[in-house]
């Protein structure tokens, strides 16, 4: 099954593009836009899609081997891993909370906001119920 990338993608000059493409396709794993075990868009796909040499595509998709996210079947492309999708929501909410949920109580505490305000505000905060 080929999985043709049709969502929106900017690059941001600010970070290196290798590790943007990285990120794109950790997004649309976690997203479920890329299913486990099913085929990842070559790198020439990637190169002329978001019009970047071919080898800085390349790059961002072997970050990605390098972590056990995507895997090479020889002649026929990359894939998704099995367990990717899980071991990338572990490592994303390990992210999340050193970079702002460590940060947040930081600053809380120099504000003099006791746990049980900034639970509340947080609640405040929460659009979804």
């Amino acid at each position: 099954m080929r999985v043709v990338i049709k969502v929106s993608f900017r690059i941001d000059d600010s970070r290196p593009i290798f590790m943007q493409i990285a990120e794109k396709i950790e997004n649309d794993i976690i997203e479920q836009r890329l299913p486990e075990e099913t085929q990842v868009p070559s790198t020439n796909q990637f190169a002329s899609f978001y019009q970047i040499n071919p080898a800085t595509a390349a790059k961002g998709v072997n970050l990605l081997v390098d972590q056990g996210i995507l895997y090479k079947k020889r002649g026929i492309g990359m894939f998704v891993a099995e367990g990717a999708r899980q071991g990338l929501m572990e490592k994303r909410k390990t992210q999340f909370y050193e970079q702002f949920v460590v940060s947040m109580v930081q600053e809380a505490e120099k504000l003099g906001i006791t746990t049980e305000h900034l639970i509340e505000m947080i609640r405040k905060g929460d659009r979804s119920g």
